[in-house]
């Protein structure tokens, strides 16, 4: 009998996802509304806990997907990759190239590009044409990256669904052949040796152990291994760097002791996902004088307050929701929580495929032509605001509310894209 699902993790994947999509959409990218900022280095806010929210509900979803345990390595493998290859495909858009081809006519190529992607990475066909789809796609992405060729040379190759990929297969593996309590040994132990690694270990080329940017032992490993395809604001380190994956780890696997608990029907397990995250709060505060809270480093510090947050949010929503049957608010939430790849992926996408379509502007001497999005903020959104903070988190909204459209016919339709 198929275990119904639990409504709360909807709502949580829910949010996230709608919170991305706020966050990765300012109207204006100069004159963002702050809560919606990162924090420039150490530190967090809440625009922080987005992408751990989602490894913490990758955790979760190990455990409700399969309860039995089982290990299915096709399945595994073939999910993986098609993970990692959206956010390939994402870095690749816009590097796509065609002669001297330039304007509409390099949009129509790079949407087909999309289409076909879409088709590959999202479609729902036999299993086994997955699997060796997601093989050869793999293979030629990766010789794409490395075999010389201009355009890809530079490409990025972290990211957060790459990250997503790696922690998913990862911590399959772990909840699979793992008991509760090596799964929970193995979570702290991934947290200290990184802690012992970044604090403690020499940079070559920079002296003593060090969190500062751009001069840590994670910084020195992402450019040693992966010289040129990192993040492009920074070059020379990724802040979903190879490294820092290593504590990510426990992200994930704190996602799935928040799963376990949510598979047993306890009247307590809201309280008891409450409990673990208020802990989790206080240890990451108390870590956080030696190992500084850095989103981009992903310290051990970030993972136990973040990961508190998520247990702490994760047990108010299945109080609220399984425990006292209140469910109608539920519904916008739910809309974005079972389709989160289709929108990961294609919030990437639109942007910047719209912002291609160069529309000319007379009245601006500073921007001689903007792209869609650009001109239809400047046009329709940034007048009717004299703080152009709340402008830009009105564009974010607007960008929002085009997705709950979207999102809403599918539903209706029942359609659902998984990976």
């Amino acid at each position: 009998m198929e275990k119904p699902r639990i409504i709360s993790v909807d709502v949580l994947r829910g949010l996230t996802i709608m919170m991305m999509t706020i966050v990765n959409n300012p109207g204006d990218w100069e004159h963002i509304f702050s809560p919606l900022e990162h924090a420039a280095w150490h530190g967090w806010t809440p625009t922080d806990l987005v992408f751990p929210f989602f490894l913490f509900i990758v955790g979760i979803s190990v455990v409700l997907s399969n309860p039995e345990r089982t290990l299915d390595w096709k399945k595994l493998i073939t999910r993986t990759l098609r993970i990692f290859l959206l956010g390939m495909a994402l870095a690749f858009f816009s590097r796509i190239k065609i002669g001297e081809l330039s304007g509409l006519g390099l949009l129509a190529i790079r949407l087909v590009y999309t289409a076909i992607m879409t088709i590959l990475l999202l479609g729902n066909y036999s299993v086994k044409k997955q699997f060796y789809f997601a093989i050869g796609l793999f293979m030629i992405t990766i010789f794409l990256c490395f075999g010389g060729f201009e355009s890809f040379e530079h490409v990025r190759i972290p990211g957060v669904l790459q990250r997503i990929s790696l922690v998913f297969f990862i911590i399959s593996l772990l909840y699979h052949f793992c008991s509760p309590r090596l799964l929970g040994a193995l979570g702290l132990f991934f947290l200290i040796v990184y802690f012992v690694l970044m604090t403690q270990i020499p940079v070559p080329g920079f002296g003593a152990a060090n969190v500062e940017m751009g001069k840590n032992l994670a910084a020195w490993l992402d450019h040693y291994l992966l010289p040129g395809h990192l993040w492009a604001t920074s070059k020379t380190w990724d802040p979903e760097g190879i490294l820092s994956t290593i504590p990510a780890l426990s992200t994930g696997i704190s996602g799935i002791f928040a799963g376990k608990i949510l598979m047993h029907s306890h009247s307590r397990n809201s309280l008891y996902l409450m409990i673990i995250g208020i802990v989790f709060i206080g240890l990451g505060l108390c870590w956080d004088p030696y190992f500084p809270i850095n989103k981009s480093l992903w310290t051990s510090s970030f993972v136990m307050v973040s990961s508190g947050f998520a247990f702490l949010l994760t047990g108010i929503l299945h109080e609220l929701i399984e425990q006292r049957n209140i469910k109608k608010w539920t519904s916008i939430f739910v809309i974005f929580g079972v389709n989160p790849m289709l929108v990961f992926f294609y919030s990437g996408i639109i942007p910047r495929a719209l912002n291609m379509i160069k529309i000319p502007v007379l009245v601006d001497p500073e921007h001689t032509e903007l792209g869609v999005i650009s001109y239809v903020y400047r046009q329709a959104i940034q007048p009717f605001f004299t703080d152009l903070r709340w402008a830009s988190l009105a564009g974010a909204f607007v960008y929002l509310v085009i997705w709950f459209v979207i999102l809403s016919i599918f539903k209706r339709k029942n359609i659902i894209f998984k990976v």
